[in-house]
C-alpha cells in the first residue's frame, strides 16, 4: 500500500484537546491486518443502554459491516464499535458476512452484552479476505487496555491513507446540564459521500434516545459530510454513528425539534462541519482546500447538484491546482449539471474578484489578484447562476499528480 510520508499542508496544526465523554472509553492494538509496526485495531466501548444513531452508504455495493450495521441500528442501542483499518470486507459473500458476525460475537462475549448491540466497521482494500482470526484473538487485549482518554489514539488507528488523526469536539447544555460531543473520522480517498464520509464516530453523554438522534445526525450530516468531495468516487464503507450515553442529568427530551435541543444541534453540527472539512483538508494529494458558492438557484437542491457537480470536476479541481482562474471550465460544469439556470446571469468569482458576469468574461480583467487568490492554500469561488432563491455551499480540494501517485500503487 502506498505510504503517506508528508502531512497535507491544510492540516490543522494538531489533534484537538478532547476531554473524556462520560460512558465511553476506548481502545486500540496492531492486529497485523494489513499494516506492520501501528495499530490498527479500534474497540469503543459504551455503558449499557447507550442509544445510538447511523447513517450508512447508499452504495450498491455495501461492505458486510454494512449490511450488519444496516441490520441491527434499528435497534437503537449499542454497548461497542469495533473497527479495523487496511480491509474493508467488500463483496465476500457469505464468508465476508460470516466475519462480521464473529467479530461482534467476539465483543458481545467479552462485554457481556447482545451481538446485536455491536457496531462493525472496516475500511481499506476492497475485495480481499478479511483475516477477522486476528481480530477477534485481539478482543481480550482491547477490553484490557479500554480507557476513557484513549480517543486521540482511536483516531490514528482508524488511518489508511490519511496523513493525519482527525477529532473535534464542542460543549453545550441542555436544560443547563453541560453536555459534551465528541468525534473522529478517518477519511482521504474515495470521497463523495452519500450519507457520510468514510468512517466517522461520535460520542456524546446527552440523554437522548435514538428516535431523537437520527433526525439530528441526518440533518448535520446533510450540511456537513454530504456536502464535501475529494474524488467523486463514493465508498462502499462509509458509516457515520452517534451514540448517546445518557450520563448527563438533564431532563428527557423526546422529540428531536424540542427547543431545548438549540444548542445541542448547533454543537452536533459543528462536530460534523469540522470533521468533514479535516478529511478534505487530507484529500489525498491535496494542497488547496476548495470552498464552492451556487447562488440564484432555483431551488436549495439544484444548487447543491451545480455546486457538486463543480466540485468534482476534475478539469476545475486541476485548473485551480495550477493557480489558473480557467472560469470556462466551471460554466461547463454547471451547464452539464442538469439543472435549470439563466445563461444571460451567470457570474464567477474566485476569492471575491469577479473573471465573469452576465454570462461573459469580464472585460480587461486584471487577473493579479485573482491568481494572488489562487495561490492560497483556502481558494473561494462563487458561481451565480440565475435569479433564483437557491443556495448551497460545498467543500472540494485540488487535484494534483499526487492523487495518482498514491492511488497507482494503493495494493502495493
Amino acid at each position: 500500500m502506498a505510504r503517506i510520508t508528508r502531512v497535507s499542508p491544510l492540516a490543522p496544526a494538531g489533534f484537538p484537546a478532547i476531554p473524556p465523554v462520560a460512558g465511553f472509553r476506548f481502545a486500540t492494538v496492531e492486529a497485523g491486518i494489513r499494516y506492520r509496526g501501528r495499530p490498527d485495531l479500534l474497540l469503543i466501548e459504551a455503558v449499557a443502554g447507550t442509544s445510538v444513531a447511523g447513517l450508512l452508504t447508499r452504495s450498491a455495493t455495501p461492505g458486510h459491516p454494512v449490511s450488519w450495521c444496516r441490520k441491527v441500528l434499528p435497534g437503537g442501542r449499542a454497548r461497542a464499535v469495533i473497527v479495523n483499518a487496511g480491509n474493508a470486507n467488500v463483496c465476500r459473500g457469505a464468508e465476508g458476512d460470516r466475519a462480521v458476525e464473529a467479530e461482534a460475537r467476539a465483543v458481545a462475549a467479552a462485554l457481556h452484552c447482545p451481538p446485536e448491540e455491536v457496531l462493525v466497521a472496516s475500511t481499506g482494500v476492497i475485495g480481499e479476505r478479511l483475516p477477522v482470526e486476528r481480530i477477534t484473538a485481539k478482543v481480550p487485549e482491547l477490553v484490557a487496555g479500554l480507557r476513557a482518554d484513549g480517543i486521540a489514539e482511536a483516531a490514528r488507528a482508524i488511518m489508511t491513507t490519511d496523513t493525519f488523526p482527525k477529532g473535534a469536539v464542542a460543549e453545550t447544555a441542555i436544560d443547563g446540564v453541560p453536555v459534551r460531543i465528541a468525534g473522529i473520522a478517518k477519511g482521504s480517498g474515495m470521497i463523495a459521500p452519500d450519507m457520510a464520509t468514510m468512517l466517522a464516530f461520535l460520542v456524546t453523554d446527552a440523554r437522548l434516545p435514538a428516535s431523537v438522534l437520527r433526525p439530528l445526525l441526518a440533518a448535520a450530516a446533510e450540511k456537513s459530510f454530504n456536502c464535501t468531495t475529494v474524488d467523486g468516487d463514493t465508498s462502499t464503507s462509509d458509516t457515520l454513528l452517534l451514540l448517546a450515553s445518557g450520563r448527563a442529568h438533564h431532563h428527557p427530551v423526546q422529540d428531536a425539534d424540542d427547543s431545548r435541543l438549540a444548542g445541542f444541534r448547533d454543537a452536533l453540527d459543528a462536530v460534523c462541519l469540522d470533521l468533514a472539512l479535516q478529511v478534505v483538508r487530507d484529500g489525498e494529494g491535496a494542497q488547496k482546500l476548495v470552498e464552492i458558492t451556487v447562488e440564484g438557484a432555483v431551488s436549495d437542491p439544484s444548487a447543491k447538484k451545480i455546486a457538486m457537480t463543480i466540485a468534482n470536476s476534475p478539469l476545475v479541481k486541476t485548473a485551480i491546482a495550477g493557480g489558473d482562474a480557467n472560469w470556462g471550465r466551471v460554466v461547463a460544469a454547471v451547464g452539464r449539471a442538469g439543472e435549470p439556470i439563466e445563461p444571460a446571469a451567470l457570474a464567477v468569482t474566485f476569492g471575491g474578484h469577479p473573471v465573469a458576469r452576465e454570462g461573459q468574461a469580464v472585460p480587461d480583467l486584471d487577473e493579479g489578484a485573482v491568481a494572488a487568490h489562487l495561490a492560497g492554500r483556502e481558494i473561494a469561488l462563487c458561481v451565480t447562476v440565475g435569479r433564483g432563491p437557491g443556495r448551497a455551499r460545498v467543500w472540494s480540494c485540488d487535484l494534483t499528480h499526487a492523487y495518482i501517485d498514491i492511488n497507482a500503487d494503493y495494493r502495493s
